[in-house]
């Protein structure tokens, strides 16, 4: 947990990795390719431990022999249905788990919110398969609505490797990326990470010494 007297240069340092990462990224935004609401929650829940350039690879098929959430419903309701859904799905990997998440998640919004996605991060967890990092991603993107900051893999990773925190789970990171960076940047602050992970600083071995960030945050 972050110490109160740290806070201004923990913040002070967001700033200078906020302005490096706006010149590298100017337009960083969610890799994912949907056109509705309930299209980005699929995109998202095959995302779970598959690259996005998988899942949009994927999704283009899934989404025209699904066309809306009806289609997900009635693919739940029988051993056929559910087995062709996974069928569509398994290159995304865990495709068992993720083709009961997302048509149990179908279930759940046709009969317990009328068929539309809640608004609010305590409706949004409700979902099966939906928790806090996948919430936040869908709140932002489907309805502009910044309740936190989306904490993936990337952004685990580079919040310690940038000195912003030292704790380890999703949770507790964004609990001190909440208190570091500015509510107004808490949106973009994910996108450009996840950009800036894939682009310069991934986790696969490199020369960490010629990531940009690494003379800024010295």
């Amino acid at each position: 947990m972050i110490k109160e007297q740290d806070l201004p240069r923990l913040r002070a340092r967001w700033r200078t990795i906020a302005r490096v990462l706006g010149t590298l990224f100017p337009h960083a935004t969610i890799a994912l390719r949907f056109s509705n609401e309930w299209e980005l929650l699929v995109a998202v829940q095959l995302s779970a431990q598959c690259t996005d350039k998988k899942v949009n690879e994927i999704t283009p098929a899934l989404f025209a022999r699904y066309p809306d959430l009806e289609a997900y419903v009635r693919a739940g309701k029988t051993p056929a249905g559910i087995r062709e859904f996974e069928r569509m799905i398994k290159p995304s990997g865990f495709y068992r788990a993720k083709a009961h998440n997302i048509l149990a998640a179908a279930k759940y919004v046709k009969e317990e919110c009328h068929g539309r996605l809640p608004r609010t991060m305590e409706g949004m967890v409700a979902i099966p398969g939906i928790g806090r990092k996948s919430a936040n991603v869908i709140l932002g993107n489907a309805y502009g609505i910044v309740e936190g900051i989306a904490v993936d893999t990337h952004v685990m990773r580079l919040a310690r490797v940038l000195g912003l925190t030292d704790e380890r789970t999703p949770e507790k990171i964004e609990r001190d990326l909440m208190r570091i960076v500015p509510r107004k940047d808490w949106f973009n602050a994910t996108y450009m990470l996840i950009d800036y992970g894939r682009k310069y600083c991934h986790a696969r071995r490199h020369d960490h010494a010629h990531c940009p960030l690494t003379a800024v945050c010295a």
